[in-house]
């Protein structure tokens, strides 16, 4: 599964020309957005819930996440209006880092107002990471694919940018198959992070994503 990717030729988009190419086939009927996450530590800097959450006010973390909810409800309004179907995979490790009891707090709003997400425990494919973790990429229909990269501060930095036909149909091919094995989000939600105490956040637990 995703063997051919580490060979794959691309090209290397700064981060405003990458969120601008992805905005423009965005619209291009693409049919859908296949979007997987792997990563377990990041930043979110000018993200007000993420802000909050990083001072250590959990409380508000999760109230500012809440009033992005009619805002995640219009982007999927927009998606059903393009004809555009999206589906997210976060894959999680354990223990449970301090970000990604966050983001999946976030991710809940999306999900009550209709976003597609499902949760993979990372040990459930171990077998398939044995060599590498897999790709994190957001993939729009088989017209293109972006392997989010990070800079060596762990600065969001861009994306690398794959058109090959067959790479991206074996990725999304790989990613159905992940997406199969993933569980429900409020199962594992309500199951795994709603009991955890809220987290002790440090500068050294994450490093700099981008918009969320």
């Amino acid at each position: 599964m995703f063997d051919s990717f580490p060979g794959g030729t691309s090209e290397r988009l700064d981060r405003p020309t990458y969120h601008a190419d992805l905005g423009r086939l965005y619209t291009n009927g693409i049919g859908f957005l296949n979007k997987l996450e792997r990563g377990q530590h990041f930043k979110e800097r000018g993200f007000p819930s993420w802000e909050a959450f990083a001072d250590g006010d959990w409380e508000r973390a999760l109230s500012l996440a809440d009033e992005r909810r009619e805002d995640y409800a219009r982007e999927i309004r927009r998606a059903s209006e393009l004809g555009v179907t999206h589906r997210r995979l976060r894959v999680v490790e354990f223990p449970v880092t301090p970000y990604v009891q966050w983001e999946l707090f976030v991710l809940r709003v999306r999900v009550d107002v209709g976003d597609d997400i499902r949760v993979l425990d990372a040990r459930d494919i171990s077998d398939i990471e044995r060599s590498r973790p897999v790709p994190e990429v957001v993939i729009l229909g088989d017209a293109v694919m972006y392997e989010v990269v990070y800079d060596e501060d762990g600065n969001a930095a861009g994306a690398n940018r794959y058109t090959d036909r067959s790479l991206i149909r074996e990725t999304n091919a790989g990613f159905d198959a992940l997406y199969e094995r993933g569980e429900g989000f409020h199962d594992f939600f309500d199951r795994e992070i709603v009991t955890l105490a809220p987290p002790q956040v440090s500068g050294a637990q994450t490093c700099f994503r981008g918009s969320r």
